[in-house]
């Protein structure tokens, strides 16, 4: 029983020792690739992160329908209308001008 948990830890150290120089080789190739950036290109990124949200979340809207162009010409179309019943109602006095 007690090789049992010498080897069953020894086991998890020498996993435990891979894992961390996997995480090592990781951090130190992500170090590398970005040395050479500079402010600039992390403004440039985060534009045009900001950019391709905004046509997605544009790009959704008229997936749902909510920028459909069919519902903005019913809803200028019933203005319009509206307007017209309340010129009629508004000038059916029978008086002319001034």
């Amino acid at each position: 029983m007690h090789q049992l948990l010498i080897y069953s830890s020894l086991f998890i150290a020498i996993l435990a020792l891979f894992f961390s120089l996997y995480a090592g080789a990781r951090v130190g190739k992500f170090i590398s690739s970005t040395k050479d950036l500079d402010w600039d290109a992390v403004a440039n990124m985060t534009g045009d992160i900001a950019t391709t949200k905004k046509t997605i979340q544009t790009l959704n809207n008229r997936i749902n329908g909510m920028h459909s162009p069919k519902l903005q010409e019913q809803e200028l179309m019933l203005q319009l209308l509206q307007n017209k019943q309340n010129l009629k109602h508004n000038g059916s006095n029978g008086a002319l001008g001034g």
